[in-house]
């Protein structure tokens, strides 16, 4: 069997006599209505199927899926589809308002697939360790390395050290200086890069906590402390087309900056209103 984002709900359908009594109630339960248990964390599923946490797991392998979140991402990619949506394609003939609507789309897809499987556990963890960090520093390396700045612009704003390193000399430098009281972030869009990973192992070795932003499955994801797969679709090689995933990632680090500012509450409050008191002075008023 086969399991695309294209399949989920059809092995689903099609493997249902085959299902443990148990499994068929998770597998009846998402039939009735995916769009629901989309939003669902696995302890709100087993609740509302009223069956065990492991019972959950062994429903989403048994229809092909590694483990919930991967089911989930696959249940996302399924709903998502339709008819009228194609993947993104330039054509010669588009007009500017054609290529305009087709980056928007491709965008906003990205976006509520990876809305869909984030799992806000682990977001929540990586949001404690970020508020009660000495230090943070974000790695990225080439379409990654804007985001590790943007990241960096943010968390600085929020009374935060913090710093983008996107040399690998100095990132590993860096991470070998880094103590069990820094945080760093490594974010990639192919999850597999040697310099990445080598500073993340020194960063590991001076016993920093890590989060990593990078798709399910690759060594960048493996060696984070507090993993966040972030799964989106390659784009063609052959011709120019977006970089959603990039799009992906910047929001995952608005999502972590909210819930830093949201833990950190009036102190930071009062600090951003300073700022943006003091900045009035350096903007045009013509």
């Amino acid at each position: 069997m086969t399991n695309t984002s294209r399949s989920v709900l059809r092995d689903i359908d099609s493997e249902l006599e085959q299902l443990r009594r148990s499994e068929r109630k998770v597998a009846e339960l998402v039939l009735a209505d995916p769009q629901r248990v989309i939003h669902m964390r696995i302890v709100d599923l087993a609740a509302a199927a009223e069956v065990s946490e492991p019972t959950v797991v062994r429903f989403c392998r048994a229809i092909g899926c590694k483990g919930f979140q991967n089911f989930k991402l696959a249940l996302a990619q399924s709903l998502a589809q339709s008819p009228n949506q194609e993947p993104f394609v330039l054509s010669e003939l588009d007009t500017a308002r054609d290529y305009t609507y087709k980056v928007f789309d491709a965008t906003m897809e990205t976006l509520a697939q990876v809305r869909h499987t984030l799992d806000p556990d682990a977001i929540e963890v990586a949001v404690d360790a970020l508020c009660n960090a000495r230090r943070v520093e974000f790695y990225g390396f080439g379409a990654s390395s804007p985001v590790a700045i943007d990241a960096q612009h943010k968390f600085f704003r929020l009374q935060i050290a913090s710093a983008a390193l996107s040399d690998p000399h100095i990132q590993a430098m860096s991470a070998m200086s880094l103590t069990p009281d820094d945080v760093v972030v490594a974010i990639s869009q192919s999850g597999r890069s040697t310099a990445l990973l080598e500073a993340m192992d020194y960063a590991r070795e001076s016993g920093a906590v890590i989060i990593g932003l990078a798709p399910a499955d690759t060594p960048v994801i493996a060696r984070a402390t507090i993993p966040i797969p972030i799964d989106v679709e390659s784009p063609h090689e052959d011709s120019y087309t977006p970089l959603p995933s990039r799009i992906a990632h910047l929001t995952v680090i608005d999502i972590l900056a909210v819930g830093v500012s949201k833990m950190k509450g009036d102190e930071v409050n009062r600090h951003l209103n300073k700022l943006n008191r003091g900045l009035q002075s350096l903007r045009s008023h013509d």
